[in-house]
């Protein structure tokens, strides 16, 4: 495995030394992932030295691996004419990706200098939504006809991939409109008689792709069919693009982000996810306060039950030492229902039809650990406290918490997710509230009800 530190370390040696044709030489060896890691950990300056001593095919190479604000930063630094040439070796979808990262007056100027055809489809990626098929997809496929022989098909594929840099996965059969017709994979290509026609060895009943259709029905479909690439059709079945297992690996990378950022309470939607991270810092304030403001009703709402209650913790202050801990057990055996049932709704391992089921037993689970803990908790208080009625209101207060918690924790996805919003938003700050709010409402009415009249 490389060594970021030590190679940062001799790129910046060569740098000081300005031996410009040995640090483009020690450049040129490194993999273009990895020199990604390289640019990560260097200052904007040695990141530009650098990226202009690399050649057109590495700089374009290097464009697939790094974040979008540094694509946007190195292009915009470099002479226009240079840029346009790199842009023109990127698949049409990354293309797209890099100049919709751009301002629009600075995309239109890239996109005026590109070859007209390669320009024109670039242009049609951007007219889609980011986050649907059309703007996922590359649009640079090979097709055939039905009627050519396979000696045809594999003579022509010499001919088309030499020379527009295709991705071959498999090969689509359209009609002279552009219908799709079928699909014909390479083994069963240089499997089958060279005479044979495309018509006969192609299958016929395929799974394909809207160019509307969003990211996460497109994940689902390949981890369903777990092909390495499904083709993109329109409303009148012409196939426009395909999309590959690469771009879906970058879906799932996204997607898994974002709902990492949105447990947290971080709002992937006000702030774009690389600028929370790195980007302005006025950015990363607003997406991550509007979850706060929230959160901080939600506590108040807590603390007004403590008001409520103030007459029982004025008259048995001991309680108050206990808050804490039911707090933080209840929350936390909410949030690992929350993140199963989020995880499961998200993979389609468990289904809005099967709510009930999994609702019961999350409980049950609940249930069962809560009761453990509620004796664990009423055997040290007592014998810390030397109190058997204190030891068993914060028991069972315990066994209640952590119940009502697996409840509201796997409730709520389900609930959500039925009024189509993102269940990824329960595991956020607002339902650990809801769940602190219960859990103080549970162990102050069981300390007025049963502990004031013994103590």
């Amino acid at each position: 495995m490389m060594n970021v530190s030590n190679v940062i370390e001799r790129l910046r040696e060569i740098m000081e030394d300005e031996t410009t044709d040995q640090l483009k030489e020690e450049l040129a060896g490194f993999h273009s992932a990895d020199l990604a890691d390289v640019f990560q950990e260097l200052k904007p300056e040695e990141r530009l030295q650098c990226f202009k001593l690399l050649d057109i095919e590495k700089a374009a190479e290097l464009m697939e691996y790094i974040s979008p604000q540094m694509q946007v930063e190195l292009l915009g630094d470099i002479d226009q004419e240079v840029a346009s040439k790199i842009l023109t070796k990127l698949p049409h979808d990354a293309a797209a990706d890099v100049l919709g990262d751009m301002e629009e007056d600075e995309s239109e100027t890239y996109l005026d200098k590109l070859p007209h055809k390669f320009s024109e489809e670039v242009r049609e990626l951007l007219t889609y939504n980011e986050d649907t098929a059309g703007g996922i997809m590359n649009p640079v496929v090979l097709t055939v006809n039905s009627d050519m022989s396979v000696q045809d098909v594999l003579n022509y594929i010499r001919i088309k991939a030499e020379r527009d840099n295709l991705e071959l996965y498999y090969i689509y059969v359209v009609d002279k409109q552009n219908h799709l017709l079928g699909v014909v994979s390479l083994r069963k290509l240089l499997t089958s008689p060279v005479n044979k026609k495309v018509e006969d060895i192609m299958i016929s009943d395929i799974v394909k792709l809207h160019v509307d259709d969003y990211s996460d029905y497109i994940t689902d479909e390949f981890m369903k069919y777990q092909y390495n690439a499904l083709p993109v059709v329109d409303l009148y079945n012409r196939l426009k693009g395909m999309i590959t297992w690469d771009d879906v690996h970058d879906l799932f990378e996204e997607e898994t982000t974002e709902e990492i950022y949105q447990s947290s309470g971080i709002s992937t939607e006000i702030v774009d996810e690389d600028e929370i991270l790195s980007g302005n810092i006025l950015n990363a304030i607003r997406a991550r306060t509007p979850w706060l403001f929230i959160t901080l009703l939600g506590e108040f709402i807590a603390v007004n039950v403590a008001h409520h209650f103030d007459h029982t913790i004025a008259t048995l202050p001991i309680i108050a030492i206990f808050m804490p801990l039911l707090a933080g057990l209840g929350g936390n055996i909410g949030t690992q229902s929350i993140t199963l049932m989020v995880r499961g709704l998200s993979t389609g391992q468990v289904t809005l039809s099967a709510a009930f089921h999994h609702i019961l037993r999350e409980m049950l689970i609940g249930l069962v650990i809560g009761s453990i803990f509620g004796m664990l908790v009423t055997m040290v208080t007592w014998g810390w406290q030397h109190n058997i009625e204190l030891g068993i209101v914060v028991g069972i207060a315990m066994t209640i918490n952590m119940t009502m918690a697996t409840i509201i924790g796997t409730f709520t996805p389900f609930a959500l997710k039925s009024i189509n919003i993102d269940p990824a938003v329960a595991s956020g700050p607002v339902i650990a509230t809801t769940i602190d709010v219960v859990g103080l409402v549970v162990y102050f009415s069981l300390v007025s009800t049963f502990l004031l009249n013994v103590i």
